[in-house]
């Protein structure tokens, strides 16, 4: 394996920050490397290192000869007047184009296919278009370019769930050759998981090199701390408790994760599960009651549009649900409209007598009014204490769990990251000590430690949780229940999760792709060496499958009723409970068995 480009000992101080001390790497043919780290910490600066547009002080950069290099930045550089089909395809012929199944391919995953239906047609400008279409027209132009070396920073960001997937997929097969690289930074953990053989971590002024993905990367880090005696006890057991979730949460149950599951084994042998959910849901009830928030036949418009139409949910105390759903269905409305943000067009909203909401935005405008004050005065100004995990924990410590040091908090609020906004945000709403917290893309300029200590936080706050976003490591690590909205109107279960999701979605392409009754009756799989019968077989493990989830689930939703029923009766609840364990193994097989089949269909 050459090297494309060679970092030799480089530095890099932007004020009185050293970002870059000494470091030396490479970026090898085939590597795909993920770049991970702090907020601040020098990622995107050692990206425009890499891609030559950020002098350094000492060291030495190298490339070689004839090397192309692309670069998708966090501002797309667009210009507001250019047609969709001059900012993708710029000086390219229709036919010399269209004639290429690589491009093809690129305009269908990116942008709804070769029409470029997605964003509007070929003649659309692209001004009007939204951040997700700006996202998408920049990477495909990149991709059509197919430089040497694609550098690429926050590139799901904007992206919906089906978009990250088709990127991964991509970059991870369809890219992939022993001549090309692909460096990328990125927060999104099941992303870096599907595309990164290498995983460089920037911290202190170093680069900290890791064979693998995340899963590798945190196994790693964990082993190169316990070697290392590291005194950072509380890392270590966020490493530890991340490690446990990658081990019995549902990408162990994919061949995706890297790293060796021997020593993955030793090291959580004896860790707990990230939450004890049946505690969790006792807390809950006794803040929450019985009635948490309520949605009756109800519909949701904006404007002329219909969004849900006529659906039921009742949302349960210490309920952990995550949204997902494809672009413009309806999501962060949904979620506004349970939280009584915005109207019912039909149908009843009830609210628990005891209900005390939280809701995370995307936007950050409510900091305006505490720009002046220092972080820990905008954080105390809400409570200085709250009860966390059956303990009181004061202001100065749920921050520093959060990623704000003790000389951090003395920071002035206009003087802080977009990323530490975030954190802020979510702390001020953590100390109203809500049991009701909604949260709309919690992951927007959020690096992965930080995110894992959020996660960390509420694995011990006690109430009902519902999140938007499309970081799948994220739902599946945060939530027990995903939904779906598919554009139809109907707020529908998601047994499967978001594999289940992508599989309906896939199904709804092919159905719509189809113009002749052959077409239907060909799918994909049948292409892959199943035969009709096996594909016959295959579908009807998948649908006896789905129902024994939905039955396994309305048997978890009434022991969880009854358990709400029998909260101050120990003995009871301890019978519960062992049901309800019984249940989580039985669901855990029948998932497993149904992405098998799943993926066989998919294959």
């Amino acid at each position: 394996m050459a090297n494309l480009i060679a970092a030799e000992r480089i530095s890099l101080a932007l004020g009185t920050q050293q970002l870059l001390d000494e470091v030396s790497l490479g970026v090898g043919t085939g590597d795909r490397i993920g770049i991970v780290g702090r907020n601040g910490g020098g990622k995107t600066t050692l990206l425009s290192v890499l891609a030559g547009k950020q002098p350094i002080d000492s060291g030495r950069l190298t490339r070689t000869a004839g090397l192309t290099v692309g670069v998708l930045t966090q501002q797309d550089g667009l210009s507001p007047e250019s047609t969709v089909a001059e900012a993708v395809l710029g000086d390219l012929a229709e036919h010399e184009w269209a004639g290429q199944a690589r491009v093809r391919e690129i305009l269908d995953g990116l942008l709804g296919g070769v029409s470029l239906s997605a964003v509007g047609g070929h003649d659309a400008l692209v001004g009007p278009l939204s951040g997700g279409e700006r996202r998408r027209v920049s990477l495909a132009r990149l991709l059509i370019d197919d430089p040497d070396v694609l550098l690429l920073d926050e590139p799901t960001n904007h992206l919906d769930v089906e978009g990250v997937q088709w990127l991964a997929t991509y970059l991870s097969t369809r890219r992939a050759t022993a001549g090309n690289a692909l460096v990328t930074i990125t927060h999104d953990r099941w992303f870096l998981d599907a595309v990164a053989t290498l995983t460089w971590e920037v911290v202190d002024g170093r680069v900290e090199q890791y064979e693998g993905g995340y899963a590798a990367y945190v196994l790693a880090k964990a082993e190169r701390s316990r070697v290392a005696a590291a005194t950072e006890d509380r890392r270590q057991n966020l490493l530890r408790k991340e490690l446990a979730w990658l081990r019995r949460g549902a990408p162990a149950r994919t061949s995706k994760p890297k790293f060796r599951i021997d020593a993955a084994n030793e090291l959580i042998k004896s860790e707990p599960d990230p939450r004890n959910e049946v505690e969790l849901v006792r807390f809950a009830t006794t803040r929450l009651g019985k009635d948490v928030i309520d949605l009756l036949d109800a519909s949701v418009s904006v404007g002329d549009r219909e969004l849900i139409t006529k659906q039921t949910w009742r949302l349960a105390p210490g309920e952990r649900t995550g949204i997902v759903g494809v672009n413009g269905a309806g999501k962060s409305t949904l979620l506004r409209a349970i939280a009584g943000l915005h109207p019912l067009s039909a149908g009843k909203r009830k609210e628990g007598r005891t209900v005390q909401l939280a809701f995370l935005t995307q936007e950050l405008r409510e900091l305006d009014e505490v720009m002046g004050l220092k972080v820990i005065d905008a954080i105390t100004e809400v409570k200085s204490y709250i009860m966390l995990e059956g303990k009181e924990t004061s202001a100065s410590s749920l921050a520093k769990r959060l990623g704000f040091s003790g000389s951090r908090q003395q920071t002035r609020v206009s003087d802080l990251s977009g990323g530490e906004r975030r954190r802020l945000q979510f702390l001020r709403l953590l100390m109203t000590e809500p049991n009701v917290l909604m949260l709309d893309e919690p992951t927007n300029d959020l690096d992965i430690e930080t995110l894992t200590s959020m996660e960390d936080v509420l694995d011990g706050w006690a109430g009902t949780l519902l999140v938007v976003s499309h970081d799948r490591y994220l739902l599946e690590r945060m939530c027990n229940r995903q939904v779906a909205l598919l554009g139809d109107g109907r707020i529908r279960e998601l047994p499967g999760g978001v594999e289940q999701f992508l599989e309906l979605r896939s199904a709804a392409t092919r159905s719509e792709a189809s113009t002749a009754p052959t077409s239907a009756s060909a799918p994909a799989a049948a292409s892959a060496g199943l035969s009709a019968g096996e594909v016959r077989e295959l579908r009807k493990t998948v649908a006896r499958l789905e129902k024994s989830l939905a039955r396994s689930a309305e048997r978890e939703q009434r022991l969880h009723q009854q358990l709400l029923e029998a909260a101050t009766d120990h003995v009871k609840a301890a019978e519960l409970d062992a049901q309800l364990r019984e249940i989580h193994a039985e669901r855990d097989q029948f998932e497993m068995e149904w992405l098998e089949a799943a993926e066989r269909l998919d294959d």
